[in-house]
């Protein structure tokens, strides 16, 4: 086997390491963060379309689907932390980055809706 196949291989499997680790990342915060930011009173936002949302939620948590978010912000407690919520983890990655920039102190993407149920 010659040198430049190795690297390249080396180079392909680092690449694999560096994508499964930003997967991971999307999935969303551990049970135990969850528990621990609900306990402090934080509000799950799920951003998933209407219909999405109306065929299965996590209890008590709150509907702005990710398109209507920027237009809705006012309706967010600005004082309690939040988990953003979604399909698989995705659109919250998302919202949370546009909740954060809006000045929202404190955002977690929680990652698919199920986990925080």
């Amino acid at each position: 086997m010659n040198l430049g196949r190795i690297a390249l291989y080396v180079l392909a499997a680092f690449g694999v390491f560096f994508l499964l680790r930003t997967i991971l990342r999307l999935r969303g915060l551990s049970p135990e963060a969850i528990a621990d930011l609900k306990s402090r009173g934080a509000r799950v936002l799920d951003v998933r379309t209407r219909a999405e949302f109306a065929s299965g939620h996590a209890l008590g948590s709150v509907n702005i689907p990710l398109d209507q978010l920027e237009g809705r912000l006012q309706e967010l407690d600005r004082g309690k932390p939040l988990i953003v919520v979604c399909a698989t983890g995705s659109r919250s990655a998302f919202a949370k980055t546009l909740l954060e920039r809006a000045g929202f102190p404190e955002v977690a993407n929680g990652g698919p809706w199920q986990r925080v149920s």
